[in-house]
């Protein structure tokens, strides 16, 4: 302390800060807010490996790297169309959100302690694998043969980039949400496209697991 006519102040120590309860507290102890940089670093370059991983993998199953028309849209939005799934979103964009929200819970759950970054990165990655198996033969073969589209000939390339990212933005907003709030969105977002277009995530899976004719009669395009 240096101290002079009615006056007290401190010199303080070259790397440390005044705390006023505490005293002279070194710089070092508190949080240091880029010791995560490396951390997020190569979480999002994990991310960017596995969507560039996952693109090279459909291509080499045969998927087009853009519609065959030629062109290339942010947004198409006729199911009942032959440009649903060619484009880079369309309306079942948004159940790839809600794969995102699965994903959040589930990692959540098995994976506590896995860092948040991280988790993302396993959540993407399994949506990768899951585009690589949805444009399969065989899951496209089941999609025209037990579901309503008939027409389905697999997504392309950019179609499931899109899919990724919605997966992406899914897990993000799940986090945010917290357990409750996400699971009440989660049951908002199936009825809206339910009544939208006759499909969501939940009737998705029970029409490739369970066929039911009803359903499928109900959501044929006419």
């Amino acid at each position: 302390m240096i101290s002079g006519p009615g006056v007290a102040r401190y010199a303080l120590t070259p790397g440390y800060y005044l705390s006023p309860l505490r005293g002279e507290i070194p710089f070092m102890s508190q949080a240091n807010p880029s010791s995560s940089s490396p951390r997020r670093y190569w979480a999002t370059l994990a991310i960017l490996l596995s969507v560039v991983a996952t693109a090279l993998l459909l291509h080499l199953e045969g998927r087009l790297w853009i519609c065959a028309c030629g062109s290339i849209h942010l947004w198409s939005g006729q199911i009942c169309s032959a440009n649903n799934s060619q484009h880079f979103l369309d309306p079942y964009s948004f159940t790839h959100v809600l794969h995102g929200f699965l994903f959040f819970w589930l990692i959540a759950w098995l994976l506590k302690r896995v860092s948040g970054s991280w988790q993302l990165v396993i959540a993407v990655a399994i949506e990768g694998l899951w585009e690589v198996f949805e444009n399969t033969n065989f899951i496209i073969d089941r999609y025209r043969s037990e579901t309503a589209a008939l027409g389905y000939n697999g997504d392309t390339v950019i179609n499931s980039l899109g899919d990724m990212v919605c997966c992406l933005i899914g897990f993000l907003v799940a986090r945010r949400l917290g357990w409750r709030r996400s699971l009440i969105a989660f049951a908002i977002l199936e009825v809206a496209l339910i009544v939208w277009i006759k499909d969501s995530l939940v009737l998705e899976i029970l029409m490739l697991v369970v066929p039911v004719d009803a359903i499928r009669s109900w959501q044929m395009c006419r």
